[in-house]
């Protein structure tokens, strides 16, 4: 599997460099795992948060790394420590044995094949919780179908219907086209949601959506896609907690919280189209609060 890194294209920016011999690409990352924090996450949606809290291993760097991003010590400053394929593989046991209903793996895609091989040598070794891919969807499918059999639940974002707000925000050209082929592919993989008797998500594929200043009309667009294609058999999660950065002196538009009456009107459409299984989120989220402290706990 590590292999794939020789030449990488494990996302659609397609560096295709060796970074089993040191060369990085868009995304900063080499040959080793390289992860912030992790945690018993409580923050999650509540099927996969649940009582005792979401195992999560927020990984460092980013294939994406959007201006806003609240978490950009890690995504575009680079926070964290390399670790071996074998330490990420106890860290999956570590997180089972404290009692997480899952193992939740946060900006996962540029990691994709050392990921693979952590979860052969945990599954060996008794890992038996489901298992959360939780990304950007700035995906290849072809990285998806390596993941085949690995994954549970697909926990993709989908952040842009219009690719001149993917250019301008995320530069990333035909986000949509790529993230809506790949969440076709988690889809595919994984099928209908699966919910036990404890409220907590087994299979099953969550979008999520940010909404953000002024793109009310492009949330929608998002929102249609989505319903269109999957109906009820996929959640859908629908978050405001936009929180207004230091790093956004290029974009002012963004600068500012989001309008709740946009949201309020967001979740009104999905309603209006027969939209069933549907996180909302309350107000203050909007809160720097909620953001993880990368201190490389767990690590």
């Amino acid at each position: 599997m590590v292999n794939m890194l020789k030449s990488c294209r494990l996302c659609p920016r397609n560096c295709g460099v060796n970074r089993l011999e040191g060369a990085i690409g868009f995304c900063k990352s080499g040959r080793n795992v390289k992860v912030a924090r992790v945690s018993l996450h409580q923050w999650e949606e509540p099927c996969i948060s649940g009582t005792n809290g979401s195992g999560t291993v927020f990984f460092s760097n980013c294939n994406l790394q959007c201006s806003f991003c609240q978490n950009h010590q890690i995504s575009t400053e680079g926070v964290g420590k390399e670790i071996s394929i074998e330490r990420l593989s106890e860290i999956f046991l570590e997180q089972q044995q404290k009692g997480a209903h899952n193992i939740n793996l946060v900006t996962p895609t540029h990691y994709v094949p050392q990921i693979i091989e952590a979860l052969k040598i945990s599954k060996s070794k008794g890992l038996t919780l489901p298992i959360i891919y939780n990304t950007n969807s700035y995906e290849n499918i072809e990285t998806i179908k390596s993941l085949k059999g690995y994954i549970d639940v697909y926990l993709p974002d989908l952040k842009y219907f219009n690719d001149k707000y993917s250019c301008k925000y995320s530069n990333s050209t035909n986000y949509f086209y790529h993230a809506t082929r790949a969440i076709e592919e988690m889809f595919s993989q994984v099928g209908k949601l699966k919910i036990n008797s404890k409220g907590l998500i087994e299979k099953g594929v969550i979008i999520r959506h940010l909404m953000l200043p002024g793109l009310l009309f492009d949330s929608k667009k998002i929102i249609d896609y989505i319903y269109n294609t999957f109906g009820n058999s996929v959640y859908i999660s629908i978050m405001n907690q936009y929180t207004p950065i230091s790093q956004l002196n290029k974009h002012p538009e963004l600068n500012r919280p989001l309008n709740p009456k946009h949201y309020d009107s967001l979740i009104d459409y999905c309603i209006s189209l027969g939209i069933k299984n549907a996180f909302i989120q309350e107000d203050e989220t909007c809160s720097e609060s909620f953001i993880p402290n990368f201190d490389l706990t767990g690590v």
